[in-house]
């Protein structure tokens, strides 16, 4: 069979740097992630050195202009990252979260606060976080709690935040918070909190979780912690809900690209196992059941495939709207945990058994259709573009 990969012949977005940039993350990952992924996953954190390594090897900056130490390439190179990681089967690494605030800080910061912040991030030196969801909101951003109350030329901010990825290991956290109480979603502002020597900022403990064990997610605590305004993103108060809802289609297309990714390295794994097992005298992969298994996920992969290659030249053009990326993390998510589930059947009881990849992949799978929005509100955000 073709290796699966998500820069197809057909893809339109695809130019020869683009195969350049995908053979060297493809390398990097093999020489630089692959080995360490058992031992972070032990750790509950995937170790800075990693992230240092992956900016100096180029690997965060594809996708950010020149001026602010990236490439000056599109979406697209970004997105190839993400793909490839899922295709090795890692879900530790929180580079996700680190390209879309990186998107947020180009699109929404001033030019000081992008040379202050973005280089850091391309090379590694810098960890970043998105702290949008609280105890008790979930999906629901306009009944976050999280206050910043104007103290001087400072903000002082109160709350707390939960299941934030990076959370362990963040020197910067872009936090959703109320500027004013008396709005509903218009009282919202985006602000950047730099996490060193920051007073009555706190980390609650490394949050155990039931997959992606080697992804440090952790619950926050604010008390009166003192920002400068100038952190504040955007050129006024209450644009963060605004703000929020313009980038959130590229953080639904990051699961939809990785999902894609894990989907190509479980049908590679199972595909492997199925031609090699024997069982009642003849191959796994001999059964029909086995071959009409086989053949109904790779067609909803390839389906998948086309659909998110559409979307990454949607979101090259600026033209990704949020119904279609909504579908896109709806659906590839779903895809991802029924191929999970029917490969880690085909692998009978040594699928249970977390030696065998599989076990964790389908362990860190189940989310996908949880953060970014649930898939509920994806269906719920698409039945609006339809009824209109």
């Amino acid at each position: 069979m073709r290796p699966m990969e998500m820069l197809t012949p057909t893809a339109a977005w695809a130019a020869d740097e683009h195969r350049m940039f995908t053979d060297a993350v493809r390398r990097f990952f093999a020489d630089e992630l692959v080995p360490n992924m058992e031992r972070w996953t032990e750790q509950g954190v995937v170790e800075r050195g990693f992230w240092e390594k992956a900016g100096a090897h180029g690997i965060m900056g594809g996708a950010v202009p020149e001026t602010y130490g990236g490439a000056g390439g599109g979406l697209a190179f970004d997105a190839i990252t993400l793909y490839e990681q899922g295709r090795v089967g890692d879900a530790g690494w929180g580079f996700g979260i680190q390209s879309i605030v990186i998107h947020y800080l180009l699109a929404y910061g001033s030019e000081e606060q992008k040379q202050r912040w973005v280089p850091g991030l391309v090379s590694g030196d810098k960890v970043a976080a998105l702290a949008m969801t609280e105890p008790g909101t979930g999906s629901d951003l306009q009944a976050i709690r999280a206050f910043a109350e104007k103290d001087g030329n400072q903000y002082s901010l109160n709350g707390s935040k939960i299941f934030i990825t990076n959370g362990q290991t963040a020197d910067l956290i872009v936090v959703a918070a109320k500027t004013d109480k008396s709005e509903g979603a218009r009282g919202m502002s985006l602000i950047v909190l730099e996490t060193e020597g920051a007073e009555g900022f706190r980390r609650g403990k490394n949050l155990k979780k039931l997959g992606m064990k080697a992804n440090d997610t952790s619950e926050l605590f604010f008390e009166d912690v003192k920002i400068p305004r100038t952190n504040l993103l955007g050129a006024e108060e209450g644009q963060g809900f605004y703000q929020l809802m313009k980038q959130l289609p590229w953080e639904r297309l990051v699961i939809a690209l990785t999902a894609l990714g894990y989907i190509d390295y479980a049908l590679s794994e199972t595909i492997g196992y199925v031609q090699e097992r024997k069982a009642f005298g003849q191959r796994i992969m001999d059964f029909q059941n086995t071959r009409f298994k086989l053949a109904e996920m790779k067609t909803k992969a390839e389906m998948l495939r086309a659909f998110v290659n559409d979307c990454i030249v949607k979101a090259e053009a600026g033209t990704l709207d949020p119904a279609t990326a909504s579908m896109a993390k709806y659906w590839g998510s779903e895809v991802q945990n029924e191929v999970m589930h029917e490969c880690l059947q085909l692998f009978g009881g040594y699928g249970y058994m977390m030696e065998y990849p599989i076990a964790r992949l389908y362990a860190d799978a189940r989310v996908q259709m949880i953060y970014g929005g649930s898939n509920e509100i994806m269906k719920e955000l698409i039945a609006r573009s339809i009824d209109v």
